[in-house]
């Protein structure tokens, strides 16, 4: 397929991992606020989380279930349940929809995807797959758990980052840490809270700046 150098113009392929107790059809109706010229230029793939959400839902009533989660956590966010089975998950999602250049979170999908590249590179996930060149963070954190946050932030996240902060958004200081993580991270900053933020035309430019930038290296 790739021999008329049809490569060029292959668009950066994302695995799309959504937020706590919603998913892969909320990330989809959430990203589609972006403008077509955005969805134009990447190959967004969605999945469901692991598991089926095993609580009450922030989105009831703003959206259908069914929701989904990834993992479970205690109230401090520094134990988890099923974290394993959670990125073997993922690996078998990137095995049979992949392959993928990149990473696409938010909220929970975004904490898991920004901590992907660190724990692939020690040998702990995502294995058997091609290695995660970029990654899409909207309200992000870093992992709390002592022993996996080890692992995933033991060496500066590599590879090419581009994060959404929100200024009301209460995930906002653990999103400024992250990116302390990463080497050369874009930032778009927005004015509202842990959403999925519209694209104002600023962050647009940035938005296809970075497009452009990682369109070379696939």
């Amino acid at each position: 397929m790739g021999s008329k150098g049809e490569n060029k113009t292959r668009k950066p392929r994302f695995l799309c991992l959504h937020g706590f107790r919603t998913s892969a059809e909320i990330l989809k109706k959430q990203i589609h606020k972006w403008p077509q010229s955005v969805l134009d230029n990447l190959d967004l793939v969605y999945v469901d989380a692991s598991f089926p959400c095993q609580g009450k839902s922030e989105v009831e009533g703003l959206f259908d279930p069914p929701y989904y989660e990834w993992f479970q956590f205690n109230k401090e966010f520094t134990e988890y349940t099923n974290f394993d089975e959670c990125l073997q998950y993922i690996e078998d999602c990137m095995i049979k929809h992949g392959p993928f250049d990149g990473l696409l979170g938010f909220s929970q999908g975004a904490i898991l995807s920004a901590a992907l590249p660190g724990l692939q590179e020690k040998g702990v996930a995502l294995t058997k797959v091609p290695k995660v060149k970029f990654l899409i963070i909207i309200g992000g954190a870093k992992l709390r758990s002592p022993s996996v946050a080890d692992k995933a932030y033991s060496s500066p996240i590599g590879c090419a980052s581009l994060h959404f902060l929100g200024e009301t958004d209460f995930l906002r200081q653990y999103g400024n840490e992250l990116l302390e993580s990463c080497v050369e991270p874009v930032v778009i900053q927005h004015p509202k809270g842990h959403t999925i933020p519209r694209l104002d035309d600023k962050s647009l430019e940035t938005m296809m700046n970075f497009i452009e930038r990682i369109q070379k290296d696939i």
